[in-house]
């Protein structure tokens, strides 16, 4: 009896070494491992490895068809004759549905498996870093920017030739992007080192883009701020980055806002946060007093006993919500100022208030939020 008829009545579950409840990710694995270890080209001159590989490469294909699987398991080598076995058919895998298994272990496409690399790309996005005023994140702002970019070569009309045909056959491979080469009992496919696996070449390139299909050139965008940006808002433009090669898609334009700094405002989300100093006796005996806001001067009412660091929050003064209605607030803090020079006068109708007040100066404990809030201011 030949040795190839021994190797078909091996139980195929026992060749691969799995259950008969075996999924295909399981057969998969187990056929994976066993043909790293008996693959002729790793075995060369050995016989027991080359029966052993046809061996587990035969039960592989009949356990991994679902027809053929359910005749194996209903009749045994019996229901599958000339299937998978050395007496009819080809005793070898499909090699072309299992290229992912030998691209993995050897570097290479099985078979005629694989697609051709696509020589159309798409465009690189492009970030642009832009400044802007306080106010102008508030109210927003009309501006334009000019940027650089990679645009479609205006002497080759992004063919890369320069003919203007584009590219054409590649004379390696002869369009299929990949080169076939015999390997032991596989016929394989390499890259094509030409074209890069693409099928094409461009055999005459524009002297003026050197065959890319695209220069560099410099482009206005009017960009629209939207009232409410902030500190490291991205405003997207679809379509205005780099354009892609060979009729590929354009990549996208990225404004990155970076916000300037006011000079007594400062933001906390959507509230703007200040500090108003006052006198002794607008606190004492209160006061309306004119403070600044983002859109002109305007009038705060300071009740009578005011203490220094009380806060006054004026509805609807701060920055507009971002692509919302409605604004947030203005949060005017007073301090109360203490003057470092003083006339005689002064001096003395402070000493006659003094006799005038009551001051218990006893120590009092402070609450643990005002505790907290010191620390973090």
């Amino acid at each position: 009896m030949s040795r190839t008829s021994n190797v078909t009545k091996v139980d195929y579950y026992e060749v691969l070494g799995v259950t008969r409840t075996a999924s295909d990710q399981e057969l998969k694995t187990a056929y994976r491992r066993l043909a790293m270890q008996y693959h002729p080209d790793r075995n060369p001159g050995n016989a027991e490895a080359e029966d052993k590989f046809k061996q587990c490469s035969e039960a592989y294909q009949v356990l991994t068809d679902p027809d053929k699987r359910a005749a194996y398991d209903r009749y045994g080598h019996a229901g599958v004759a000339g299937a998978g076995s050395a007496g009819g058919g080809n005793p070898f895998v499909d090699f072309q549905d299992l290229g992912d298994i030998f691209g993995d272990l050897f570097g290479f496409n099985v078979g005629g498996g694989g697609r051709k690399a696509s020589r159309v790309q798409k465009g690189r996005d492009i970030r642009f870093d832009q400044t802007i005023g306080f106010e102008d994140a508030v109210f927003g702002k009309e501006i334009d920017v000019r940027i650089r970019r990679m645009e479609a070569c205006l002497d080759c009309r992004g063919s890369g030739s320069s003919n203007g045909r584009g590219p054409s056959t590649c004379p390696q491979c002869q369009g299929h992007g990949q080169v076939r080469y015999q390997q032991g009992f596989f016929s394989v496919a390499r890259t094509c080192g030409t074209c890069g696996g693409t099928g094409t070449v461009i055999s005459d390139p524009c002297t003026t883009c050197r065959g890319d299909g695209r220069t560099e050139r410099e482009h206005s965008i009017h960009v629209q701020i939207p009232a409410g940006v902030e500190e490291g808002t991205r405003i997207r433009y679809q379509g205005e980055g780099d354009a892609g090669r060979f009729g590929g898609p354009s990549g996208d334009l990225y404004i990155v806002l970076s916000v300037k700094a006011h000079q007594f405002f400062e933001r906390d989300g959507n509230d703007l946060h200040c500090v108003m100093p006052i006198s002794f006796p607008q606190a004492a005996l209160g006061a309306e007093i004119e403070i600044p806001t983002l859109e002109g001067q305007t009038m705060l009412k300071i009740a009578e006993g005011t203490p220094s660091g009380k806060e006054f929050r004026l509805r609807g003064k701060g920055v507009p919500y971002l692509n919302e209605r409605g604004r947030g607030d203005l949060v005017v803090q007073v301090a109360i100022q203490t003057p470092k020079k003083l006339s005689k006068v002064q001096k003395e109708l402070l000493r006659q208030l003094d006799e005038t007040l009551v001051t218990e100066n006893t120590p009092t404990s402070r609450s643990l939020f005002e505790k907290v809030k010191e620390m973090f201011t």
